[in-house]
């Protein structure tokens, strides 16, 4: 690929909680010969936790080219300083690159990175966010989900989610684990995987925030989300109707919905029917910023349901599923 094409480099952000196995994927991601040129950002501050033959450590900001013509990029400090860096090294045919991956640190909350590629207009112009990969220690994510809220949102972000080392679970815990993650975030496909042996174009190919994929659920999640026996942190519901939505009453409720509970709310994403309207809609957003935008049409003899996916922290699911049934066209408002 020419460093001076026009095209959205695709951006994945590699989350997990503290010890659960970021680096070992990411070790595979730059090792494996998979025909992609990644450019990897470790955003983080202090020493960068990769094995010494893949970044240099004794400057502030290094590139290195690795085996399989990746590059390594550690930025301590502003992350849109190094995409930014990146964009214009490429640019000026410096450097050579397909993708980006971002490894957040473990205490990493993944909002303010989201938020950073999807609000910042020179970032917009020149990076597409793809998706956000979360990692989950199988014998240790019970407990650093009971204890630390990072830990959630690092999981209601995601759009894959990746259950490491499973080897060091018995099974009721890899069950119980997996039931929890599903419970929180639906939407998000599961996997195991051994020392980073997750598949490379599962982790890097996810289209999480393109409005034209079709919302996917877990095969099998029921109507709503179940109630688990943790308080969590994050939650989330799910929303059905095989009636249509009046699109009037729906945008007002989610102007309404965006300012209370905005701040709250980590990842929501659906597709929606309106009456009157023959076309399939997109409806996806992360805290208060939203997007509405056409998507593949109905297929004939298609059923036309909405279904929407809500993730956030302690949300009000009752009062919310309430309110979007207000929405659906002939709904009394009474």
């Amino acid at each position: 690929m020419s460093g001076t094409g026009f095209r959205q480099i695709p951006v994945t952000i590699l989350t997990g909680f503290l010890g659960s196995g970021k680096t070992t994927l990411l070790n595979r991601l730059l090792s494996e010969q998979h025909g992609q040129r990644l450019a990897v950002i470790e955003n983080e501050f202090g020493e960068v936790n990769i094995d010494s033959q893949l970044l240099v450590r004794d400057t502030t900001e290094e590139i290195v080219q690795t085996e399989n013509g990746c590059l390594c990029c550690t930025v301590r400090g502003d992350l849109k300083r190094g995409l930014v860096d990146l964009q214009k090294r490429r640019a000026a045919g410096e450097i050579a690159f397909d993708r980006v991956v971002i490894e957040t640190t473990g205490l990493a909350q993944p909002a303010p990175i989201v938020q950073t590629l999807l609000t910042d207009p020179y970032l917009g112009a020149h990076y597409r966010l793809d998706g956000v990969v979360t990692l989950v220690d199988a014998h240790h994510g019970q407990a650093q989900l009971d204890q630390h809220p990072e830990a959630q949102e690092q999981v209601g972000f995601a759009d894959r989610l990746v259950l490491t080392k499973p080897d060091l679970a018995d099974s009721d815990e890899l069950v119980a684990l997996a039931d929890r993650l599903k419970d929180m975030n639906p939407r998000a496909e599961l996997r195991m995987a051994r020392f980073g042996d997750a598949a490379v174009d599962w982790v890097l190919d996810v289209g999480g925030f393109d409005p034209d994929t079709v919302l996917a659920l877990h095969p099998g999640f029921p109507r709503y989300a179940r109630p688990t026996e943790h308080s969590a942190h994050v939650g989330s519901f799910v929303f059905r109707s095989s009636e249509p939505f009046d699109r009037e009453r729906l945008e007002y409720f989610i102007e309404m919905m965006l300012e209370w509970y905005g701040a709250d709310l980590l990842r929501y994403k659906g597709i929606l029917a309106f009456a009157d309207d023959p076309r399939r809609w997109i409806f996806q957003g992360v805290h208060r910023q939203r997007t509405l935008s056409l998507g593949e049409p109905w297929a004939d003899g298609e059923s036309r349901e909405s279904v929407v996916v809500f993730i956030g922290v302690k949300l009000p699911a009752g009062p919310l599923r309430q309110g979007l049934g207000k929405c659906l066209a002939g709904a009394s408002l009474s």
